[in-house]
């Protein structure tokens, strides 16, 4: 099985860190990508038309990386995702690979708390 470390962790950088969608998904993202975020059409396409006026309407945003996992054909980012004017929130992107391209793709999102019960929530 492939380590999709490296190219996982470019792609991550591209995407997050950069906000370059196309970059990012013209790396690494197969053509018959599968989205299971259900406000987002299937395909790769589809997916870079949905995703590019998120980050272009949004330079003041940032999306600081947490923690990568890749264990065989899944990889996982932990993001910090900050947005002017909205609360923080703890993002969980999980990918599947085949064939070396990222194939599909589950999101869970959760905003970050204004008053945690503790000093270590969520990061």
């Amino acid at each position: 099985m492939a380590d999709h470390r490296e190219a996982f962790e470019q792609f991550c950088e591209l995407f997050y860190t950069r906000k370059r969608v196309r970059a990012a998904f013209d790396l690494l993202v197969g053509e018959t990508y599968r989205q299971h975020n259900p406000n987002i059409l299937d395909g790769r396409e589809a997916a870079i038309a949905a995703l590019t006026p998120k980050f272009d309407d949004s330079p003041d945003a940032r999306f600081e990386i947490q923690r990568i996992l890749v264990d065989g054909d899944l990889a996982m980012v932990h993001v910090r995702a900050i947005r002017p004017g909205m609360p923080d929130a703890a993002v969980a992107d999980i990918y599947r690979f085949d064939g070396g391209r990222i194939v599909e793709h589950w999101d869970v999102l959760q905003t970050v708390p204004a008053d945690p019960a503790h000093d270590h929530p969520m990061f």
